[in-house]
């Protein structure tokens, strides 16, 4: 078996995450203890018990989905061994990635999100992100190109096969939801998301992150990391610095990461954070390869036999 740990993404929040592994698991009521103390208020209780109007603020969002990420990977890690080849996480979900490899503390990657956050919320523009369901990459990118400069409007992720999702101005992002209605798009669904995010409208924000950067300390990975921005595997932490920095005005190629992982044997994904959006793109994407989430008591219990039947995997390459 090869295994590869990955962390939940924005818009997997929702009001009592993570409330039933703090209740059953030390480790996971200690992360959530650390985020309270190091932030100065309650991410426990905004985790817990919303409301969801608030957790729905990116300002807390990025910060409360960090910290349930880490608690489902500490519960985990309190019950087994996982021995991954690699870690990744989708967007925000590539901070708790890092503090499972080693690159970056607690404290560290909570700062850094919670000033990732309040720079994605300031951005003063009329922006949004869709989801586009049904229709493959080329012909999303071709219907943005037709409505949009590639300053107002990009493909911000590529999730899955039939799952793209776009980011831009208000104006041409409603002139491409309808322009891909009419492509034969399943459904068009607007994002709960204050802002175009994983767009060039995002370049301040990578400006200021790299300068935020400076101030904490960096690890190379122990386990390599998948970049969203170039879906590699890569160790070196000036290198992870570099990307996480464009990962804010770059599209996340999650299809392309969990390709890459597939071709290079892992086999088995668990996913620790929110919900299980991520088993479900990993589904879609490689079939073959086995994905279960960290969610809850139960995904917990399932990780664990999985691990305790299979055993460890092999090491995939990673540039430094």
């Amino acid at each position: 078996m090869s295994l590869a740990l990955v962390f939940s993404p924005q818009g997997s929040q929702a009001a009592g995450m993570g409330r039933d592994l703090a209740e059953s698991s030390i480790a996971a009521r200690a992360v959530y203890a650390a985020a309270d103390a190091a932030l100065g208020w309650s991410v426990s209780e905004t985790c817990w018990y919303g409301p969801q109007e608030r957790l729905d603020d990116t300002r807390q969002t990025q910060p409360c989905l960090l910290t349930t990420s880490v608690a489902a990977l500490r519960a985990l890690e309190e019950r087994a061994r996982p021995l991954p080849a690699v870690v990744a996480g989708h967007s925000v979900g590539e901070y708790a990635a890092l503090v499972a490899a080693g690159v970056l503390e607690l404290d560290a990657a909570l700062r850094l999100v919670v000033r990732r956050a309040e720079l994605m919320a300031a951005v003063d523009v009329d922006g949004s992100m869709s989801a586009v369901i049904g229709l493959d990459r080329k012909t999303v990118e071709a219907a943005v190109e037709m409505v949009g400069r590639p300053t107002e409007l990009v493909v911000a992720n590529d999730n899955a096969p039939g799952q793209i999702v776009i980011s831009g101005l208000a104006e041409p992002l409603r002139a491409a939801e309808e322009a891909l209605r009419l492509a034969g798009a399943r459904r068009v669904i607007r994002l709960p998301v204050s802002g175009p995010f994983h767009s060039p409208l995002m370049a301040g924000v990578a400006e200021q992150l790299a300068e935020a950067f400076d101030h904490e300390r960096w690890s190379d990975a122990r386990v390599p990391v998948m970049s969203n921005v170039t879906a590699e595997p890569i160790t070196n932490a000036g290198l992870i610095r570099a990307l996480l920095a464009e990962q804010v005005r770059s599209p996340v190629e999650w299809t392309r990461c969990v390709e890459r992982m597939a071709d290079d044997g892992v086999d088995l994904a668990i996913e620790c954070g929110a919900g299980s959006a991520l088993v479900g793109m990993i589904r879609r994407t490689a079939p073959r390869m086995r994905a279960v989430a960290v969610a809850d008591g139960a995904g917990l219990d399932a990780a664990v036999a999985l691990l305790a039947g299979e055993g460890a995997g092999a090491v995939v390459g990673a540039r430094g």
